[in-house]
């Protein structure tokens, strides 16, 4: 089977009154621009007939479009992991399913992959067609995850994105990690990552399943993710020098406490038992929680050298 140039991933929940002009929309910007392409729709447990409708766009388009069915809803990031696993394309666009997103988007952010060498490229929606509730609060998240990732974007969590095929064959998206899929790109040595500003269309269709509670999930998975990053292979880096940090002033500490008593009573002088001054127990707590960090480090990283992936890393050429 021939390779196609686009393939476009659309996980979806719900959108059955959609898809039809969804559809329509990619395939009339594909055969204008004279792409060959394939359409990969991913429904997340729907409970309308958004299957049927995919059925139905199979059978009208039998080369473009192809499903995978969830027999549950399993999130974002789960129809994403699975879209990248089967899809054939050498650029990957993701786009949502409510129209929000524009397919006439699709041939500059492919020429991005292709012509200008990035690995990756984010939609920046700059003008968005949502209330202030949630825009603020996207705008203190994508700050914090700039911040935090030292990656420049406006909007992480835009659908509309653009990869180099090798890009997702070699990311895992779990969880809600879909927010963070240039920061897993870059942990995975695909730094090269750019942005364009895409057009927001209000929605027509269904409701948004946004709620305030991803905001809370958004922040622990940043931190989640950064941890990661950073320490996933060498854990003892992180909790051993934490554990190693709160036992020397624990210990310094004690000493000092020790030694205080120590000095009043070569001089009788009168002074406070040691269990009555409250920086001792300071000291015993904070020795006791840097042992216990830094014996979890030990544990994580006898661990972390036990793994199967724990040499998993990725070749980006080789001559034999």
């Amino acid at each position: 089977m021939t390779q196609p140039e686009v393939s476009i991933i659309v996980p979806l929940l719900n959108e059955e009154e959609s898809l039809r002009e969804l559809h329509a929309w990619i395939k009339k910007v594909m055969l204008a621009q004279g792409l060959s392409y394939e359409v990969v729709f991913v429904d997340d447990g729907s409970t309308d007939d958004s299957w049927k409708v995919i059925q139905e766009l199979r059978s009208q388009d039998d080369q473009g479009v192809r499903g995978i069915r969830f027999l549950r809803n399993y999130g974002k990031s789960a129809a994403l992991n699975e879209g990248f696993k089967i899809v054939r394309g050498k650029v990957v666009i993701t786009m949502d399913a409510d129209l929000q997103d524009s397919p006439d988007e699709i041939p500059e952010l492919r020429s991005m992959i292709m012509d200008e060498g990035y690995d990756l490229v984010s939609g920046w929606k700059k003008k968005r067609h949502d209330p202030i509730s949630k825009t603020i609060p996207t705008k203190l998240y994508n700050w914090a995850t700039r911040k935090m990732s030292g990656i420049y974007l406006h909007d992480f969590n835009c659908g509309l994105k653009a990869y180099r095929a090798n890009v997702v064959k070699n990311i895992e998206v779990y969880g809600e990690m879909h927010r963070y899929i240039p920061v897993i790109a870059k942990r995975n040595g695909f730094g090269n990552i750019g942005e364009k500003v895409v057009a927001h269309r209000a929605r027509q269709f269904g409701k948004s399943k946004f709620g305030l509670e991803r905001f809370m999930n958004g922040f622990l998975d940043l931190l989640t993710i950064t941890f990661i990053s950073r320490f996933a292979k060498k854990p003892m880096h992180f909790f051993g020098s934490l554990g190693t940090l709160m036992f020397v002033f624990g210990f310094i500490l004690f000493v000092f406490i020790g030694g205080e008593k120590l000095w009043a009573l070569a001089n009788d002088i009168e002074a406070k038992n040691i269990t009555e001054i409250s920086g001792f127990y300071i000291a015993l707590i904070t020795m006791v929680i840097g042992t216990q960090l830094f014996l979890a480090g030990f544990l994580a990283e006898l661990i972390s050298r036990n793994a199967p992936n724990r040499n998993a890393y990725l070749v980006a050429d080789r001559i034999d």
